[in-house]
């Protein structure tokens, strides 16, 4: 049916789209868990307190074209800090639709639980690096962070997004 008959019928487009989770799920509510904003060249990462309150950033991983997700790098972190569940940026296109960004953020979660075992939820962070670049915007440009602190600064909106809301 076209669209203005789905409104009719109380039907809207966007409850056909298939939604990425974007409420807690099952992850654990004690224990700390690592945000990841999947990018094309670097991945921030953020981890939250013990209590599940506050996300503070954790490192960037930085992805070579052409390569692999880097694993081992994150497996160090990972036992470093020993997180009970992973949050993933899902980065959605405007309409919210999964695009190859989303795709890519899905297979990395998959990785992720596959290797690590770890529970993995995803969050719509549509805009998450572009928020954080223009809280920045008006500083002079030697006041900027710098792109590997963009990254873990958007894996901490990420994270705090899914704290927030897992609280309400």
């Amino acid at each position: 049916m076209g669209g203005s008959a789905d409104r009719r019928m109380g039907r809207s487009r966007q409850a056909e789209q298939p939604q990425p989770p974007t409420r807690p799920t099952d992850l654990p509510r004690s224990g700390r868990l690592l945000g990841i904003d999947p990018g094309a060249k670097r991945i921030g990462l953020a981890l939250s307190d013990p209590t599940q309150t506050l996300a503070q950033p954790l490192a960037t991983l930085t992805r070579r074209a052409g390569r692999r997700f880097p694993l081992g790098a994150l497996r160090t972190l990972l036992e470093q800090h020993q997180p009970v569940g992973v949050v993933i940026g899902l980065p959605l296109d405007p309409d919210g639709g999964e695009g190859p960004a989303a795709r890519d953020a899905r297979a990395i979660g998959t990785l992720v639980a596959e290797k690590t075992k770890l529970p993995i939820d995803y969050v719509d962070e549509r805009m998450s690096t572009a928020y954080v670049r223009r809280a920045f915007a008006d500083e002079p440009p030697r006041n900027r962070p710098r792109p590997d602190a963009v990254d873990r600064m958007a894996a901490i909106a990420i994270l705090q997004a899914f704290l927030d809301r897992r609280r309400a």
